[in-house]
């Protein structure tokens, strides 16, 4: 429940902040009738991300248990990539996004309310996808599907919540330190879910050392049990672990967070001209 909360909040928050971005716009320059196209673009977007989820969904329930899984593994590494390289790319651009997205609603003006369209498609329709795999992948390390839902019903009901206050000057938040800390924790969730896929990739005899655990804690923690459930869909812990899920869940999340979590380099002070 809590990891799902967690990725549906960061990544539901982003999107409401793109919708909220590309409303002002249009609002504060008189430019009203386009709202329509807008949300038309947006609500593409949003049916576009749920049908990805429902693929995903009704493909894995159609599969043998050696396609299963293969597509469980091999989501669970898309995913891990995809949003390994989505935090450092708002990391990166998070300063400058509100004026990317201007200009290109400036721009997708001029061609009409089709074009408008397709330009908010585009700006929401990245996070969503995003969004649809990750919680595909996050939800094959949990054990409860019902409490999980819940955790990601509560996220995204949080998200737009706070994207609304934020969008009515409501409320003010930090969002660099928020973008931080989620950013942070979507990168804990992801070596979880990188370890699955381990996992997966190990019980199709394609990578070794299944059976080599470094831990094995079944007869503590019953992997079915609440504890295990919140441990395996929060940091990807398995009461049966083996020693390459461990290596690579900890060479990931050392590798990433310290690069994620580095200071940007200060800017060199220009020198005053006498």
């Amino acid at each position: 429940m809590l990891s799902t909360f967690i990725i549906a909040l960061r990544e539901g928050l982003e999107a409401a902040l793109i919708v909220g971005i590309l409303v002002a716009y249009l609002v504060k320059s008189g430019r009203k009738a386009f709202l329509a196209p807008l949300w038309a673009g947006v609500a593409l977007a949003v049916l576009a991300s749920l049908a990805t989820g429902a693929f995903l969904t009704i493909t894995s329930t159609e599969l043998s248990p050696r396609g299963e899984e293969f597509f469980a593994g091999t989501t669970s590494f898309l995913a891990v990539g995809l949003v390994t390289w989505m935090v450092f790319w708002m990391k990166r651009t998070a300063r400058h996004l509100k004026g990317q997205l201007e200009g290109q609603m400036s721009t997708a003006i001029l061609g009409g309310p089709f074009a408008l369209a397709a330009a908010a498609f585009f700006a929401v329709v990245r996070e969503g996808l995003e969004t649809s795999l990750f919680i595909y992948a996050n939800f094959k390390t949990v054990s409860s599907t019902p409490t999980a839902t819940i955790g990601l019903l509560l996220g995204l009901g949080v998200a737009i919540a706070l994207g609304y206050l934020i969008y009515r000057s409501s409320i003010k938040i930090n969002l660099s330190k928020f973008f931080t800390y989620t950013g942070t924790a979507l990168v804990v969730v992801a070596a979880g879910v990188l370890s699955y896929g381990i996992h997966e990739y190990q019980e199709l005899g394609w990578l070794p050392g299944a059976d080599f655990f470094i831990w094995d804690v079944t007869s503590v923690i019953a992997k079915e049990s609440l504890l295990g459930g919140v441990l395996a869909g929060t940091i990807g812990f398995d009461t049966t672990t083996s020693w390459l899920q461990f290596i690579v869940w900890a060479a990931y999340l050392g590798t990433i967070l310290s690069l994620y979590l580095k200071p940007a380099p200060s800017k060199p002070a220009v020198p005053a001209v006498a």
